[in-house]
């Protein structure tokens, strides 16, 4: 009931945001409408906020970015139609559920693509990283820039995850991406979707046995109060995405639209540091509170999932995941 509460908050709001702009004869001011499903105290969104207070410092006040978090309009795929009406003007959302509107971006889903951070970090600022931030244009769809967010791993509530056996019979939420089922499946567990602003019940009623995501979701999610086992096997660096409507970003102008990327780039070396602060504090704290950290030996993962990879010969894809690997 909540959510259909909050869907229906989030229509009447677009409603009066389906031109995005905020102009009138008193008023010279440009409001855009940014929505996403996290919370206020997750530094992706922190790092939003900074973003928005460069946009308004930039543009002496005539650009504002009004930020809508907590699934407040809706869940990530519901947030990236609306950006591909026009209907919202900005978004950020994982790169994951994203891949069923772009689906170049199923190469984040595969597991252990990059082989560390700096791996990850050169290939997203540079060619390929700037190229896909662009190939959702002809859906409508224009990437600004990728927030840190980290790697994801698991966490389960009765039993702990050291090797890839251990996900036998367990059922493990996961995104809305049908890599990510394919990665839990080859696993041998049981992938299940569901939207993350209903996950907490689900793991507290049984739904599923686990999850997998960063530290600092796992944290603020308050998920290990259920889960009390984390596996830090990190399958996949899965980065956020902050996404703008095509056509909002078409009836800019190019001084708004200058400081409104720049802004955006500013903020990205911003959040990272709050990333790292993060990741740091999260894994801190929910040892405190009596989880169990693991650190499993990642060759066995990677192992099972290499089939994953030939699954892809032929697509753009595997081309993709050649020319990423070939990143030095």
């Amino acid at each position: 009931m909540n959510r259909s509460l909050n869907r229906n908050l989030g229509i009447i709001l677009l409603i009066s945001v389906i031109y995005f702009s905020g102009c009138s004869s008193k008023s010279d001011v440009t409001i855009i409408k940014l929505a996403h499903c996290l919370d206020v105290g997750h530094p992706v969104h922190k790092g939003m906020s900074f973003m928005a207070e460069r946009v308004a410092e930039k543009s002496g006040g005539r650009m504002r970015i009004d930020i809508y978090p907590s699934e407040q309009l809706g869940s990530e795929r519901e947030l990236i139609e609306l950006l591909q009406i026009g209907s919202l003007a900005m978004a950020k959302v994982s790169t994951s559920p994203l891949e069923g509107f772009v689906p170049e971006m199923k190469i984040f889903s595969i597991p252990y693509v990059f082989r560390d951070e700096d791996h990850l970090w050169k290939v997203l600022k540079g060619g390929i990283g700037t190229r896909l931030l662009l190939v959702g244009q002809k859906y409508y769809l224009r990437g600004m820039c990728y927030y840190d967010a980290g790697s994801r791993s698991f966490y389960t509530k009765e039993f702990p995850i050291r090797t890839p056996r251990d996900l036998q019979g367990l059922k493990i939420r996961v995104q809305k991406s049908d890599t990510s089922v394919d990665m839990i499946q080859a696993m041998g567990g049981s992938a299940t979707p569901i939207a993350w602003g209903e996950l907490y019940t689900a793991l507290q009623q049984g739904v599923v046995d686990g999850a997998e995501n960063n530290p600092p979701s796992f944290y603020s999610s308050r998920h290990y109060e259920v889960c009390k086992y984390y596996s830090l096997d990190e399958h996949t660096s899965v980065p956020d995405i902050l996404l703008i409507s095509t056509s909002v970003w078409e009836r800019l102008t190019p001084q708004q639209q200058k400081w409104l990327q720049d802004a955006v780039d500013e903020s990205v070396d911003y959040q990272r540091k709050l990333w790292k602060e993060a990741s740091d504090h999260a894994l801190e704290e929910v040892q405190k509170a009596g989880v169990e950290v693991i650190y499993p030996e990642k060759k066995p993962f990677r192992q099972v999932v290499e089939s994953m990879y030939e699954s892809y010969k032929g697509t753009p894809v595997y081309d993709l995941l050649k020319e990423i690997q070939a990143v030095r």
